[in-house]
């Protein structure tokens, strides 16, 4: 959907050393706002394939990223088992390691061990015996520390269980920084799109309101942090897009039943047109079905609204509540006394 909406292509217009992109994994200045505009998000990595999570926001933080070999690391890091909590965070926090020097990917063990001048074919074998989660052997051990390998490399290898390979990691973070490259220099794309294919739970009632009933509906949920449904959460996740959409100083626009897509987010006039299934209530089925009646012409009443897209009662009051069906009349007859009158 980015690719359509920008016209890039991915590969060849996409430089994957941009200062501006790296600075979204260690502070919010590329985007021109501060973490308190963001609720006290620290990064700007919010909705990030891999990194937009609050686990590995918190990953970031701690590992402090400088370099995009740096992601690739953390990306294995994030994708492996026992293998940041309780092992490389500690060792990172410890000062005993560094995101460059700790082990993140399997490939690393053997790369590692050979450059430090263990028989590369031994390297291999203990690559692959960590990487499976059956640690050390002693002979792997014993020729570890015969070539000088440190104590907390031995203990962090036999706390792992599983290892992510570094081509699949570099694969992500790739396909990641594509996408993050969009938010900083195409944001109205790369919101439209978020917003159409990776929000689960966008509703128009309570995000596309303006600012101010976004900032009132988050602060109830934050009151209610312990007790939110898991709609809820869902929601929050979404609405702490859209706050930053806000703080970089852009809109939605009203939905219009003439112009809006069933199911995608659209960009005109410099600000983002909703789509209608994002009206909680408001089905796909039941969004396709409007845009597909709305392609027949003006409606001419709510009635002739109901009859030709099929909508239920419900949703012709939700609609005609949110304002989106304007000032259409409830009927399509006029009475005697209204033709008397006129």
């Amino acid at each position: 959907m980015l690719q359509d909406l920008t016209g890039l292509d991915p590969v060849k217009d996409i430089p994957l050393d941009s200062k501006e992109v790296m600075s979204l994994f260690q502070n919010t200045e590329a985007l021109g706002v501060t973490p308190e505009d963001l609720g006290g998000c620290k990064l700007g990595a919010l909705g990030i394939p891999e990194f937009g999570t609050d686990f590995a926001m918190q990953m970031l933080i701690d590992a402090k990223p400088k370099y995009f070999s740096d992601l690739v690391r953390i990306s294995g890091l994030s994708h492996g088992t026992d293998v940041w909590l309780g092992n490389a965070k500690d060792l990172i926090l410890s000062g005993q390691a560094t995101i460059q020097t700790a082990i993140c990917c399997r490939d690393d063990i053997m790369i590692y061990l050979i450059n430090m001048g263990m028989d590369p074919s031994l390297s291999f074998t203990t690559m692959e015996s960590v990487r499976k989660g059956k640690g050390l052997k002693p002979e792997m051990e014993e020729a570890m520390k015969a070539v000088g390998v440190p104590d907390w490399y031995i203990w962090s290898c036999k706390k792992i269980k599983y290892m992510f390979p570094k081509a699949h990691a570099a694969a992500y973070v790739m396909m990641a920084w594509r996408i993050a490259y969009c938010k900083v220099n195409y944001p109205l794309a790369y919101y439209a799109a978020y917003f159409s294919i990776r929000a689960s739970a966008f509703s128009y009632e309570i995000m596309c309101q303006g600012q101010q009933h976004l900032e009132a509906v988050m602060a109830d949920y934050k009151k209610r942090s312990d007790s939110l449904s898991q709609k809820e959460q869902a929601s929050l996740k979404d609405m702490k897009l859209v706050q930053e959409m806000y703080a970089r100083g852009f809109e939605f626009l009203p939905i219009d039943l003439f112009k809006a897509h069933s199911r995608n987010f659209q960009i005109m006039d410099g600000k983002i047109m909703p789509s209608l299934n994002s009206i909680d209530g408001l089905g796909e089925k039941a969004a396709d079905a409007i845009v597909e009646a709305a392609k027949k012409g003006p409606f001419l009443s709510k009635d002739d609204f109901r009859e030709r897209s099929k909508a239920s009662k419900t949703i012709v009051e939700l609609l005609d509540t949110l304002g989106i069906l304007g000032d259409l009349p409830e009927s399509n007859q006029i009475s005697l006394f209204d033709f008397m009158v006129g």
